[in-house]
């Protein structure tokens, strides 16, 4: 009986002891407003969204595997500290901007990403988020899609690649959460696991059972 059992419990032992895959991620610029006290991911592009004066705006390069983990602009985020020595003029709005470079996990082929800083922009009343950008942050550099690839010319090169996994992060002040599992159960994977390890064993019994009743 013990030989009966080794294989279904070898072939367990060998699928469940695998490393789960490594989530897959892109190394790009993410787009964020500040909303109260928090960040929320941007639902519409830079170039659409229309800020308003007094709004904050960020921006942080990361490689993460989608928006629900993408990592959050960090530091400071009033908007009465960033724009405190810029003043008002008339037909024109002011909007605080965060530009978070990233890590040197985030960066590209070893690159040293800039420090973060803050900046207040100064544009005409019907500007875009893409506009009040480009009023601090040049050289931009943009995607044949109209995708943001480099702020003040960060980084010289590539343009949200995928890359083989995303970074394990330490803390942070506004480290994102970790993406959740897609669906309630266990996953696909298990159930093939579980599969493979019943019809392994149903194949010892029976191979058992012929060579006593030969």
């Amino acid at each position: 009986m013990r030989r009966v059992l080794a294989v279904p419990l070898l072939a367990a032992t060998v699928l469940f002891a695998a490393p789960p895959a490594q989530a897959e991620g892109y190394r790009y610029w993410s787009f964020w407003e500040r909303d109260g006290g928090s960040w929320s991911y941007a639902r519409t592009g830079p170039a659409m969204a229309r800020p308003s004066d007094g709004d904050v705006e960020g921006w942080r390069f990361a490689v993460s595997a989608d928006s629900a983990s993408a990592a959050k602009p960090r530091g400071g985020a009033e908007f009465g500290t960033i724009c405190a020595h810029t003043e008002t003029r008339p037909g024109m709005k002011r909007v605080a901007l965060v530009l978070d470079f990233g890590t040197a996990a985030d960066a590209p082929n070893g690159a040293t990403p800039p420090p973060a800083h803050t900046a207040c922009a100064q544009v005409p009343q019907d500007a875009s988020a893409a506009d009040a950008l480009a009023a601090v942050a040049k050289p931009l550099r943009y995607s044949s899609a109209g995708l943001v690839c480099a702020i003040a010319g960060y980084p010289q090169s590539g343009c949200g690649e995928q890359v083989g996994s995303s970074p394990r992060r330490g803390p942070e002040p506004s480290a994102a959460a970790r993406p959740k599992a897609s669906g309630g159960g266990p996953s696909l994977g298990l159930f093939a696991g579980v599969a493979v390890v019943v019809a392994l064993g149903a194949g010892a019994v029976w191979q058992s059972r012929r060579r006593r009743s030969g």
